[in-house]
């Protein structure tokens, strides 16, 4: 069974590498299912599944006047965790070839030896990137949209350090980083293909 890990900046795209990769290798593929698994298994909504997995900052919410709430939410939060970490655990065993976004799986599914990829791009690539995948009706201002990616990235730090207590951005956590800014992603497609072909036949890895 071979798996490859896509972690990546919000707006680098991440989601449309992971799906073509999946299409050009016939992978598994998996991001937003998981989310749709956690919600029946829980009796919850995939929306309000979602926003718990992407906001880790409940304990920021101060203490002095909301204690129990802060407490509650904690609490949801974790056992939220624990099913994606169950969700993530259960594909695995299924024994197909798969690619996963984000989930911080590679840190989870780490005694399989993944391939793990980080996609990042510069600012004004992961704006005009947002651009053109944002719903319809939503019109942010660059200033909005930066605050956007910020929170969510930190949010996705956070939650990595919760979960394994390493660094989201640590270069030694992947075994390939790529800068997406400049790459079609049909050609960052290939690219990638052929690199994880080449790691998964080395005989040590």
């Amino acid at each position: 069974m071979n798996i490859i890990t896509i972690s990546r900046e919000f707006g680098s795209g991440g989601r449309e590498v992971g799906i073509n990769l999946s299409r050009h290798l016939a992978y598994d593929y998996y991001d937003k299912e998981i989310i749709a698994e956690i919600a029946k298994n829980k009796d919850m909504e995939e929306s309000f599944v979602e926003r718990t997995l992407e906001n880790q900052g409940w304990h920021n919410i101060p203490l002095t006047h909301h204690c129990s709430l802060s407490y509650f939410l904690q609490s949801l939060s974790i056992e939220v965790l624990l099913e994606q970490r169950r969700v993530i655990e259960e594909i695995a065993k299924v024994g197909r070839d798969f690619i996963i976004v984000g989930r911080n799986a590679d840190t989870i599914l780490q005694e399989h030896k993944p391939f793990n990829i980080f996609l990042c791009a510069d600012m004004e690539s992961k704006i005009n990137r947002c651009r053109r995948r944002a719903p319809e009706g939503e019109d942010l201002t660059d200033k909005e949209l930066i605050r956007k990616i910020h929170k969510v990235d930190k949010n996705r730090a956070r939650t990595r350090d919760l979960i394994s207590g390493s660094a989201w951005k640590d270069p030694e956590a992947y075994h390939l980083t790529v800068n997406t800014a400049s790459w079609e992603i049909q050609e960052i497609t290939v690219a990638l293909a052929d690199f994880a072909k080449a790691w998964f036949e080395r005989p040590y890895r």
